[in-house]
């Protein structure tokens, strides 16, 4: 840390996320006085460094101090106003494909002088270095899709109206076929965007597909919901053809409909097609939904196939899931964890995928616990289950979270994004909707259909809770307009909770379980439980991410008649007087010990 000119000190903290970083800055309320906000610059390792911009500016940046070399809202001619900020690679600098490593972070107080932004001083300045990359910890690797189709940058990288799949196509279709031409004037292509949207979610799926696909040595068995995406269901039929892969597909009338048949009734007939009448393709649905996304990796044995590793979480192999939702996947390199998902899909697969069958074995009975060294602390259920293994699955959960209520005021957490709350029994969501109401406790929270929208809330300490799928955006310059996705029925797809990231015992739940009574006891699905602190907070970043951005559109956003954009972002934010302040009046909230916004500077800075 470096020393301020009065002998004050800035605290600078960086949280690894899944291929990104949550920076936190912290001042003393005496050192806030004057304040312009923050620099911030990023130097990836061993290329030029860059500074992150920000989206408003000065009115007048000529009267402030201002590098010339760089443009009016860059944060070093206009600083964030913000302690925190989630720094993504590739959302505006370094392209659709940005580096991956050790990143260093320089942050850099700013003030004013009779409203003056002053210049930069370096013996201010406090840097940081860390990895930033897709996470992995032991035997686990974590992957997230990007999930922000409705986002300054998917705009800036591929226009609002970017298609996301041809208009028609088959099941399998070219993905190198051109798609559109951005505002730059660059030519994109579908698997541009997949790459870019899809994020590490998308390389945890394909990857391990085409690592069985080349190693004749493996097999695998697949768990799918939804199932459309074009490369997997490439990668899918290869291996059909090899006589390498079981899938257990869910029939339920979304995906199954013999007038029109669905995509996954596409599937099945190109898939029996390919394994030419072996027996690969089981169709069921349990008591509701076969709603697993599971593909488990097995090395070929004279006798017994051996589990190797499983890929699992909320995420669908299918275009929506990987493209437009904001889901998780996880990776365990783990024979034993392998070997429990194996041990529920041979029973699935021998059973029919039979509600009533599963609930009878012992895979729907109790919690199954990795006991490996080189494991994170995980523990798994599997539904569906009776009416009471249903309760006991998820009252872990539930008791976590009243946990954190209990813990000493400023010190509790639970974060999170639960994919609906408002529909079904679920004591799991009683407790998430309430507990933005407790003002002991630091919560954040975000879902596609919450009981009642509760925005950020300025001279309020309770949580906060945002809907994740706000419609008919119009954002005030000079911000572009972003895609509407009102025709998706869902934009949160994952179902986790977060309780104490950072506290002594932090806990993660996570998977495809819907966290509802209903689901657990009539779904095939399943529910983990992962004990933690780096698992925790990767996902208490993602959670902050996602608040953070459908906060922001939903309380900026005016529904109903679009007024028609002006040709000029800069003369519409001049028009709008959308611009920074020149007093450090947006403090004043991040030191009022009544709002949520000092919790929230406390907490992490």
């Amino acid at each position: 840390m470096a020393k301020k000119p009065n002998g004050g000190r800035m605290v600078l903290k960086a949280y690894r996320g899944d291929a990104k970083t949550l920076l936190a800055f912290n001042l003393d309320k005496s050192q806030a006085k004057d304040l312009a906000g923050f620099t911030i610059q990023c130097k990836p390792d061993g290329q030029p460094a860059y500074y992150i911009y920000n989206e408003l500016q000065f009115e007048r940046p000529a009267d402030h101090a201002q590098d010339s070399k760089e443009p009016a809202r860059s944060s070093i001619n206009a600083p964030i106003h913000k302690f925190r900020w989630l720094h993504v690679p590739g959302s505006v600098h370094q392209g659709v494909k940005p580096f991956r490593g050790k990143y260093t972070y320089t942050v850099t107080p700013r003030y004013f002088d009779n409203g003056v932004l002053t210049p930069l001083d370096p013996d201010t300045s406090v840097s940081t270095t860390i990895l930033v990359d897709s996470f992995s910890k032991q035997s686990v690797e974590l992957g997230f899709t990007r999930g922000f189709v409705q986002s300054q940058a998917f705009v800036n990288h591929f226009g609002k109206t970017a298609p996301i799949q041809p208009s028609k196509h088959d099941l399998v279709f070219d993905t190198s076929e051109v798609a559109g031409t951005n505002a730059h004037g660059e030519k994109f292509t579908f698997a541009d965007e997949y790459e870019w949207m899809g994020f590490t979610a998308r390389e945890k799926i394909i990857g391990l597909l085409t690592e069985v696909v080349k190693n004749k040595d493996l097999v695998v068995d697949v768990f799918a919901y939804d199932l459309s995406e074009s490369d997997t269901i490439g990668l899918l039929l290869k291996l059909a053809g090899q006589g390498r892969v079981r899938i257990i597909l869910d029939n339920a009338a979304l995906h199954h409909n013999k007038a029109k048949p669905a995509p996954e009734d596409r599937f099945e007939q190109a898939f029996n097609k390919a394994a030419k009448g072996k027996d690969l393709l089981l169709r069921g649905k349990f008591g509701r939904y076969s709603h697993d996304k599971v593909m488990i990796v097995y090395r070929k044995g004279a006798k017994k196939n051996s589990p190797q590793k499983v890929l699992t979480g909320s995420t669908n192999f299918s275009i929506t899931g990987l493209y437009v939702n904001s889901n998780h996947v996880l990776v365990y390199r783990d024979p034993e964890v392998a070997g429990f998902y194996a041990g529920v899909f041979e029973q699935a697969w021998t059973d029919g995928a039979k509600k009533a069958a599963f609930i009878k074995s012992p895979w729907s009975k109790a919690p199954f616990v990795s006991t490996s060294s080189k494991t994170p602390k995980t523990s798994i259920t599997f539904s569906p289950h009776d009416e009471d293994g249903a309760a006991k699955a998820l009252a872990p959960v539930v008791a976590q979270i009243a946990k954190e209520a209990k813990k000493p005021k400023g010190t509790g957490s639970v974060l999170f994004a639960v994919m609906e709350m408002a529909n079904g029994n679920s004591p799991v969501y009683e407790a998430l909707k309430t507990i933005h109401a407790n003002d002991k406790v630091f919560s954040y929270g975000i879902s596609d259909n919450p009981n009642g929208i509760y925005l950020y809330p300025v001279g309020k300490k309770t949580g906060v809770l945002v809907t994740g799928k706000p419609v008919q955006t119009q954002l005030p310059p000079p911000f572009n307009q972003v895609p509407n996705i009102a025709g998706v029925k869902h934009q949160i797809h994952h179902k986790f909770v977060v309780c104490g990231f950072n506290g002594d015992d932090p806990v993660v739940f996570c998977g495809s379980s819907n966290l509802a009574s209903g689901g657990e006891e009539n779904n095939g699905d399943n529910l983990l439980t992962i004990r933690d602190k780096d698992i925790a907070t990767v996902f208490a970043v993602e959670a902050l991410a996602l608040v953070d951005h459908f906060n922001f559109l939903d309380s900026t956003a005016t529904g109903g008649k679009k007024a028609k954009p002006k040709a000029s972002k800069a003369q519409a934010a001049l028009d709008a007087k959308w611009f920074l302040s020149t007093t450090d009046g947006w403090t004043t909230k991040y030191f009022d010990t009544r709002d949520l916004h000092c919790a929230d500077r406390e907490m992490f800075g």
